[in-house]
């Protein structure tokens, strides 16, 4: 193919009706003409000349260029696209005509002096015959451009749209994963992404949710899912116009999918009732999600910010006696009824689990009778506890932790009014109880040191404030042996926390967990002890410290 006048304009019309087809810049087409012209201009001219084409965006009309840079003679690596100042000097003060000299992106008027270096030589060569090697390699560099372009607009399009829904067409099921067409492109709606055992035929109509937009190596994928809990949230916020209106707000969605599905709403304003508004007149609202999910059974529940109460609300339709919240651990103790026991769990556990998703705290359900014998079993433990160590008859211990005694530190250094409060009770038995309570941790406390001692802990970590005797022998069973083990470890490791293992909450033990060390405990002692060795300075931590607080009252500011 020769680039003549006769096809000239073929090339901007063919450009304009690629453009058109595949809704992208025909500047961009014209591009990639120019970069595969280029390239087969180099075919012929040679691969290492800077050869450059020039379409005229109104004729068509193809310009050949031939560019050479002037560089440092150091430098120079490629001799036909690039050459020294005294080679480039016959050129400058003899311009060819056709050819031009240009610096810093403007063309050289004034031809004094010698070239500098970076300025450009630009000469006008034929144009070339397109052979059917150089033709094909044309058409597929054009087809890369396009494909690029394409990928581009359609990322830029959906890039904003993740985390909306949209309605889309099946084209093809493959492997399980079904294939939308979105109008701009296709997406993938992944086998277990999809709502139980629903199938699809091409030609389809879906509703979808946008779950993510990644641009990747083969262009941008978009993923789309009917299983996310956000994907009732939307369709909620479309059939109920106060969601969308900011007046009713969804607080958390918790689905199994296809089957139930909890959501928690609450209303901005008093005389809307959340639920009701969601529910609609006659369950219509609630029946148009319902009927999009395959028949999905919602409890819609109202929120409120006190965890007991919302939980509460949560286990909806069973009813709770007793609500027992450890925020620390982020676990929760619910008491029911005995005939409540299996509503509230549900089939497969499916109601807790809900709940559990809801709240996001870790549920335990127990029903009045094994609570009562738990707490039987405890207040045995605790009453053989005082009659061992204190040397008491099983009445008096009994007494003891019926008044909330729970360990001998309590009773060894409570006020002693609060021992004389119990029943046959004088200051002399008060003193005595305190008296053996104290003796009894001191040997415990020596025989605690003799361990850890013998484990090979060291007095650096022995004399370190904040620990007992019990803490450092656990520490030392442990391997924590030294003031720097200690600073090395991590907050849980000593105080225990939580942690995500496919989708359940796991426990991991801290080593100082039994003694009752918080989190933010744990973090004071490790940087106690970073700052006693040196490690951290306490200055740049005061510093970061009024940093953070300076961020907060930033963020409370701007809300």
């Amino acid at each position: 193919m020769a680039i003549t006048s006769a096809n000239q304009l073929e090339l901007l019309q063919t450009a304009e009706a690629v453009a058109r087809e595949k809704m992208i810049d025909p500047g961009l087409v014209v591009e990639a003409m120019e970069e595969s012209l280029a390239r087969a201009a180099k075919s012929r001219y040679g691969a290492e000349m800077d050869i450059r084409v020039s379409i005229d965006r109104k004729t068509g009309k193809a310009t050949f260029t031939r560019v050479r840079t002037v560089a440092d003679p150091e430098e120079i690596e490629n001799y036909q696209a690039e050459f020294t100042p005294d080679q480039a000097k016959p050129y400058f003060e003899k311009p060819k005509v056709g050819a031009r000299w240009v610096r810093e992106g403007q063309t050289v008027e004034s031809f004094d002096g010698m070239p500098q270096i970076g300025d450009r030589f630009e000469e006008e060569v034929p144009p070339v015959e397109m052979g059917r090697i150089a033709a094909q390699s044309a058409k597929q560099v054009i087809l890369q451009k396009v494909r690029e372009a394409e990928r581009d607009r359609q990322y830029e399009e959906f890039k904003d749209r993740a985390g909306t829904i949209i309605n889309g067409v099946v084209k093809r099921e493959e492997y399980g994963n079904v294939i939308v067409d979105v109008g701009a492109g296709e997406a993938i709606l992944r086998r277990n992404e999809k709502i139980g055992r629903e199938s699809y035929r091409p030609n389809d109509r879906i509703r979808v949710y946008i779950k993510d937009v990644r641009r990747e190596q083969r262009g941008p994928q978009i993923f789309l899912s009917r299983t996310a809990p956000e994907f009732m949230a939307e369709l909620f916020k479309m059939e109920v116009p106060e969601i969308y209106d900011g007046i009713i707000e969804i607080k958390a969605v918790a689905r199994d999918p296809g089957s139930r599905a909890k959501i928690a709403v609450i209303s901005y304003d008093s005389s809307i009732d959340p639920v009701g508004a969601c529910v609609g007149m006659r369950g219509s609202r609630v029946q148009a999600v319902v009927n999009e999910l395959q028949g999905e059974k919602i409890d819609i529940i109202p929120w409120n910010e006190d965890q007991p109460t919302f939980l509460v609300n949560a286990l909806q339709p069973a009813e709770v006696t007793k609500v027992v919240l450890d925020e620390e651990a982020g676990k929760i103790e619910v008491v029911v009824p005995e005939e409540q026991l299996s509503l509230a769990i549900g089939r497969r556990g499916q109601n807790v689990r809900l709940a559990s998703q809801l709240t996001g705290l870790d549920i335990d359900i127990m029903t009045e009778e094994q609570e009562s014998a738990r707490r039987q079993a405890e207040f045995e433990e605790r009453t053989k506890l005082f009659m061992d160590t204190l040397d008491l008859d099983e009445f008096f211990a009994q007494l003891l932790v019926a008044e909330g005694f729970t360990n001998l530190e309590e009773v060894a250094y409570v006020e002693l009014d609060e021992l004389l409060v119990i029943d046959g009770v004088d200051e002399d038995t008060a003193n005595e109880l305190q008296a053996r309570a104290r003796d009894v941790l001191e040997a415990q406390n020596k025989a605690a040191l003799d361990n850890a001692r013998a484990l090979g802990v060291e007095d650096s970590l022995i004399e370190f404030e904040g620990l007992t005797p019990q803490m450092i022998e656990a520490l030392a069973k442990d391997d924590v042996k030294t003031l720097e083990d200690f600073a090395t470890c991590a907050d849980w490791e000593l105080a225990g926390g939580w942690t995500t293992v496919d989708g359940e909450r796991v426990k991991d033990d801290g080593t100082l967990e039994p003694f009752g060390v918080t989190l933010e405990e744990a973090q004071d002692l490790i940087m106690t002890a970073r700052i006693m060795l040196g490690w951290v300075d306490p200055a740049d931590l005061e510093a970061a410290e009024e940093a953070d607080e300076d961020g907060e009252e930033a963020q409370e500011v701007e809300a």
